[in-house]
């Protein structure tokens, strides 16, 4: 996938923070180190967001609409 460059502004402990884990060879550079924190949290908020999406779900109506899915199949002989 193509890269762009942007331009951060960072709080100084974090941005020591980063330079400290590329130091010590977590990352090849500050750039990686951005975009592995930024992909991993946009992850966690897609997962929080399919979970809160599920939270509304009425569970008594979901399993009621699978059973009438059910309803009068039968499986196929083999």
């Amino acid at each position: 996938m193509p890269k762009a460059k942007v331009a951060l502004t960072l709080d100084a402990a974090l941005l020591h923070q980063v330079d400290t884990l590329v130091s010590e060879q977590r990352f090849r550079n500050r750039s990686q180190a951005v975009e592995s924190a930024l992909a991993e949290k946009l992850g966690r908020l897609a997962r929080t967001r399919l979970a809160t999406e599920c939270d509304k779900l009425d569970p008594a109506l979901e399993q009621s609409l699978a059973d009438e899915g059910l309803a009068g199949e039968s499986w196929p002989e083999y």
